[in-house]
This record gives structure tokens, C-alpha cells and sequence, in this order.
């Protein structure tokens, strides 16, 4: 087989025309689009506003190290985002597919959506979340967490290219790896706390062209109390959802709890979201 293979391969070579070239072979990973590693980083930034606008990161992982005082804004999905090393800055992240990950950073507020949140040798981080599973801290100090809020018009769909459910938030189970006898190494942010005073929205003309909002009313995540103390000791309304419509379903239930809260002004409104078999079950307690 082997010499009529290398004979095979001898004919095709001697009845191509004389003076041609023969072509490379192409395989797929040479059609693959070339991607520039400077083009998904923030590095040794100071004093500056800088981001990426969506459909920029599409995701690609993203790394985020040395900067100071900077504000940091990435209006995309990504598959993993690693800071470090990082001062006094704001940092805002769009759904992240696997992890987010800082490490060696002081004194920075963030909001961010994730599968996966670990903060180690940290202190001072102020952080608006929504994980998909337990956020964990490891020799870190006076780390705040509150429920992530933000809006803007492609932000929905970005959820949905990272695999995240903007129902699975267990933002306020924190797991602390490295506790300290008599102390607690973080804490839950006031429930009337105003995003925008910990991370301001964009002042710069290309980040401020995308339609932004802070409003919990407009939040595509749905702002829950987290392990807050309850208001009350009443029981819960469960609903189940089936069929190709659950999640706008559950949205537009709690779009109308939190209508009527308006205007009773006389309940909270709590969501939870379970997989039970095929259905979906949102916990709403009041």
C-alpha cells in the first residue's frame, strides 16, 4: 500500500503543468480569523476611561491588569476575564461564560455577571453580582456585595451567548475559604444602595452612545434581597412555568408584582429561579 501510495502521489506530481506551483494545503485552523491578544486586554492603564462596545469581545477571554484609577467598561460577552493587580478602579463586565477571577486588587467597584466569581488577596471591593454559583473569597477583607442592575439593549442576548440565566443569581452566598475567628471578611451593600454612585455610567462619547441604564425597574436581571433579613414571616407563592415561553412569562409576572408594588408600596418582591424536570418554578415571596 505504501508504494502504490507513493506512486499515486509521483503521477499526480508529474501531470501537473510544468511552471505551476503547487498549492498549500489548507487545514481548518488556517481559516480560523486571526485574533490580536492587545485587542482583549486593559494593561498598565492610569487616570483613564476605557471599554469595548458589543459584539467587540464576542467571547474571546479578556484580561484586565495594573490599572489605576480607571474607569473600565466591557459592553460584550467574553469566556473568561481575569483581573489583577488593579487600584481604585471601576470596572463594569457583560456576561462572562466561565470565570472571573481578581486577584491583588485595592479599593475598586465593580458589577459584572458570571458562571464563576473568586476574589483572593483583595480588600475594599465593592461588587454588584450575579453568579450562577457560589461566589467565593480567599484572603480577602472588606469585600461588599449587592445584586447586580444594569441595562442596556443588547445585554439580554448576551446572557444568552454566555449560557447564563439571569434567574440563577446566588449572589449573596458568599463561601469564604479563609474566615477569621470573630470577624467577617465581607458584607452585603445597603438595599437601597444606588448603583451609579458606586459605578458611574460611562462619560466618554463612544461608551455613552449605548442607551444605559441603572434602574432596577429596567434591570434585565431580576434585583433580589439575597440573604437580607425578610420583612415578614409570610409564606411564599410558587409558580411553575412549561412550554417555549417561561422566561418571558416569569418576566412579565414579575414586571406586574412590581407594578402593583408601586403602587401599594406595601410588599417586596423576591425571585428565585429552580429547574424542576422541564419546568421552570419562580419563588416570589412577599
Amino acid at each position: 500500500m505504501g508504494c502504490f501510495f507513493s506512486k499515486r502521489q509521483k503521477a499526480e506530481k508529474e501531470s501537473q503543468p510544468e511552471g505551476e506551483e503547487e498549492r498549500p494545503k489548507q487545514y481548518s485552523w488556517d481559516q480560523r480569523e486571526k485574533v490580536d491578544p492587545k485587542d482583549f486586554m486593559f494593561s498598565g492603564l492610569k487616570d483613564e476611561t476605557v471599554g469595548r462596545l458589543p459584539g467587540k469581545v464576542a467571547g474571546q477571554q479578556f484580561l484586565i491588569q495594573d490599572c489605576e484609577n480607571c474607569n473600565i467598561y466591557i459592553f460584550d460577552h467574553s469566556a473568561t476575564v481575569t483581573i489583577d493587580d488593579c487600584t481604585n478602579c471601576v470596572i463594569f463586565l457583560g456576561p462572562v461564560k466561565g470565570s472571573v477571577f481578581f486577584r491583588n486588587c485595592r479599593d475598586c467597584k465593580c458589577a459584572l455577571a458570571c458562571q464563576q466569581f473568586r476574589v483572593r488577596d483583595c480588600r475594599k471591593l465593592e461588587v454588584f453580582l450575579c453568579c450562577a454559583t457560589q461566589p467565593i473569597i480567599e484572603s480577602s477583607t472588606h469585600i461588599k456585595f449587592g445584586c447586580f442592575q444594569w441595562y442596556y439593549p443588547e445585554l439580554a442576548f448576551q446572557f444568552k451567548d454566555a449560557g447564563l440565566s439571569i434567574f440563577n443569581n446566588t449572589w449573596s452566598n458568599i463561601h469564604d475559604f479563609t474566615p477569621v475567628s470573630g470577624e467577617l471578611n465581607w458584607s452585603l451593600l445597603p438595599e437601597d444602595a444606588v448603583v451609579e454612585d458606586h459605578v458611574p455610567l460611562p462619560t466618554t462619547e463612544e461608551l455613552k452612545a449605548i442607551r444605559l441604564s441603572t434602574e432596577a425597574s429596567k434591570s434585565i436581571v431580576p434585583v433580589s434581597r439575597g440573604q437580607r433579613q425578610k420583612n415578614s414571616d409570610e409564606s411564599c407563592l410558587v409558580v411553575l412555568f412549561a412550554g417555549d415561553y417561561t422566561i418571558a412569562n416569569a418576566r412579565k409576572l414579575i414586571d406586574e408584582v412590581r407594578r402593583e408594588r408601586r403602587e401599594k408600596q406595601t410588599y417586596t418582591c423576591v425571585v428565585t429561579h429552580h429547574f424542576l424536570a422541564s419546568s421552570h418554578s419562580f419563588l416570589i415571596g412577599y
